[in-house]
This record gives C-alpha cells, sequence and structure tokens, in this order.
C-alpha cells in the first residue's frame, strides 16, 4: 500500500485533525484517509449533480409547463 506523507501541517488543522480521530477511536493515518476518501466523495457527487442541472436546465421547455419563453419575456420588457 503506497504511503501519503505531508510536510507543513498548520498546528490548528493538525490539533483538529487528531481530536476527531480521537473522538472517532481511530489513529490519525485512518482519519486523514476517511477525511479524503470523503472529500473525494462528495467532489465527484457535487460534480454529477451540477452535470444533471446542466442537462435538465438545457432541455427545459418553459412552454411545457406554462411559461413564457425568453424572447417573449425580452420583447414585454422592451415594450414597458
Amino acid at each position: 500500500m503506497p504511503t501519503l506523507h505531508v510536510r507543513n501541517v498548520p498546528e490548528i488543522l493538525y490539533e483538529r485533525i487528531r481530536q476527531r480521530a480521537q473522538s472517532k477511536n481511530r489513529s490519525l493515518s485512518a482519519e486523514v484517509i476517511m477525511l479524503l476518501d470523503f472529500a473525494l466523495e462528495e467532489s465527484d457527487d457535487q460534480q454529477a449533480e451540477i452535470l444533471e442541472n446542466i442537462r435538465r436546465r438545457r432541455f427545459f421547455k418553459p412552454a411545457a409547463v406554462g411559461a413564457p419563453d425568453s424572447t417573449t419575456l425580452l420583447r414585454e420588457g422592451r415594450s414597458r
């Protein structure tokens, strides 16, 4: 299994991780691995959610829900 060494960890961050590991009955290394894994999963989930929102908006048809399209809104705004 590969080994990862991290240098220059701020004292405050180190202490927060140490306290979290202690509260969860884990070693410092195990806690860091859990935090890294969680961060990467969350990032992947957020990216997938963002892409899904883009796709949903891309194919949204305002007329299908009775809303005016952007052209109609622009014309109404200009005529005021």
